[in-house]
């Protein structure tokens, strides 16, 4: 039987890989550059919004306090005036990625770690390559990409940005499944 802590180098390594392709994809290759779109009079849009010092957080414009104010003929004029937005405001200042990247690499260890535990579930014994990539090939894409839709189902994410968050998932798929099939105990 295979046992979850056997499995420490396929998990740490493929990692790495998934890690070393994200930075890839994500810095060096043009595929996630139109992911965001230029603000129309962004310089305009900050200058107004600057006053009102919005702490960090998500909101929505407008908003309601429940479902008899969104029935109302005031909220629904709000709506109809617009703009309607889902807003992600940062903290000011410049962008610090080591904690960021930090979170990111722990968070591809623990999708490996639940293929790994899956995928040495899955089967009692050594169970041949095919298997073991499909396994931890599909647990590792769920991890990666399948909660992604729901971003574009319900607040309207870009399709094309999920489509192509999904094409990333399906690539770091497929490295976690190759290193376990590769590394997976026999």
């Amino acid at each position: 039987m295979t046992v979850l802590h056997t499995l420490w180098l396929p998990i740490l390594l493929s990692s790495v890989f998934v890690f070393l392709a994200s930075s890839i994809i994500h810095m060096a290759l043009p595929w996630h550059k139109s992911d965001y779109a230029k603000l129309p009079e962004e310089n305009k849009v900050m200058d107004s919004l600057r006053p009102f010092a919005t702490p960090p957080g998500d909101y929505m414009v407008p908003n309601c306090s429940g479902p008899a104010e969104m029935k109302s003929p005031e909220f629904a004029e709000k709506l109809k005036a617009g703009p309607v937005l889902m807003l992600t405001v940062m903290p000011n200042g410049p962008v610090h990625m080591g904690k960021s990247l930090s979170f990111w690499f722990l968070y591809i260890v623990v999708v490996s770690y639940f293929a790994a535990y899956v995928t040495c579930h899955a089967f009692p014994k050594w169970p041949g390559h095919v298997n073991v990539l499909r396994i931890a090939g599909v647990t590792s894409f769920l991890g990666y990409a399948a909660a992604l839709w729901q971003m574009s189902i319900w607040y309207r994410r870009s399709l094309r940005t999920t489509i192509k968050a999904t094409v990333d998932g399906l690539i770091y798929a497929g490295l976690t499944a190759g290193t376990f099939g590769w590394l997976w105990p026999r």
